[in-house]
C-alpha cells in the first residue's frame, strides 16, 4: 500500500485505491452513459467532439489510440472523418467496452477497431506505435495525469499529435457559480432517475472541480515533452481542448 493520497471528487483517498473506485463508477453506468451525456449536457457535447475533430483534422491511414475511450465516440468520428485508418480504444471499464460494441458503428467499423482493457499510466503498446493520441472526458480520472501524459508522449510516433478534451474552469466568476449551481444540484439528480445512481454522479461533478485550470494543465502537457502546446476553451471554459505535438 502506498502512503500518497490523491483526490476521488472531494474526498482524499490512498492512490491505491483510486483506480478501483473509477472503475466502480463507470461500471455502474456504463449502460447509461451515453444517454445521460446527452441530457447533462444538452446535447453540447456532441458539439465539443466535432471541435476536437476540426482541430485534429484525422487523416488517411493514421493510428489512433483513445485512452478512457469509453463507448467509443472519438474512436468513431475519428474514422469517419479520415476515412481510412485504425483505432484503439482503452479504457480501464470494460463494462464501458462492451457497451461501445453494442453500437452500430462497432460493427459497421469492426474491421478498423480494436477494444482494449488497460490503465492510462501503464499503456500495454510499445513505443512509437500511434499517429494520434486522444483521451476525452478521462484525464481527470486517472490518479496521477502527469504519468498518462508521458505514456502519450511515449507510444506516439515523433510527428505525432497529442489532444485532450476535458471540463474546465470558466474565466468568469459570476458564470462559474451559475454552472456549479447546475452541476451540483441538477446533474446528481439526473444520474439518480436516469441511471440509478447519484454517488456516481456527484463523483463526476466533484472531480472537475478538482482537475487543474488550463493554464496549469498547459504546462503539465509542455513537462511531458509535448512542443507547440496549445488549448481552446469551448462554451467559455466549461470544457477545454489541449493540443500538443510529439516533435
Amino acid at each position: 500500500m502506498s502512503d500518497k493520497t490523491t483526490h476521488f471528487g472531494f474526498q482524499d483517498i490512498p492512490e491505491d485505491e483510486k483506480a478501483g473506485r473509477v472503475r466502480g463508477v463507470f461500471g455502474s453506468v456504463a449502460s447509461k452513459y451515453d444517454v445521460m451525456n446527452d441530457v447533462m449536457s444538452m446535447g453540447i457535447h456532441r458539439v465539443w467532439k466535432d471541435a476536437m475533430m476540426d482541430w485534429l483534422a484525422p487523416r488517411p491511414g493514421q493510428r489512433l489510440l483513445d485512452v478512457a475511450g469509453g463507448t467509443g465516440d472519438i474512436a468513431f468520428r475519428f474514422l469517419k472523418r479520415a476515412g481510412s485508418g485504425h483505432a484503439t480504444v482503452l479504457d480501464l471499464t470494460e463494462p464501458m467496452l462492451i457497451e461501445g460494441r453494442k453500437r452500430a458503428e462497432a460493427e459497421a467499423m469492426a474491421g478498423s477497431l480494436d477494444w482494449v482493457v488497460g490503465d492510462a499510466m501503464a499503456l500495454p503498446f510499445d513505443d512509437n506505435s500511434f499517429d494520434v493520441y486522444t483521451i476525452s472526458f478521462g484525464i481527470r480520472n486517472v490518479t496521477r495525469p502527469q504519468e498518462a501524459l508521458s505514456e502519450a508522449y511515449r507510444v506516439l510516433r515523433p510527428g505525432g499529435r497529442l489532444m485532450i478534451l476535458e471540463f474546465s474552469q470558466i474565466p468568469n466568476d459570476m458564470m462559474q457559480k451559475v454552472y456549479d449551481l447546475y452541476s451540483f444540484n441538477i446533474i446528481p439528480r439526473l444520474g439518480q432517475a436516469i441511471a440509478g445512481d447519484r454517488d456516481s454522479y456527484q463523483y463526476l461533478v466533484e472531480s472537475i472541480r478538482q482537475f487543474p485550470d488550463q493554464d496549469t494543465f498547459l504546462n503539465m502537457v509542455k513537462q511531458a515533452g509535448f512542443g507547440n502546446a496549445k488549448h481552446r476553451n469551448l462554451s467559455m471554459g466549461i470544457a477545454c481542448l489541449h493540443s500538443g505535438w510529439k516533435l
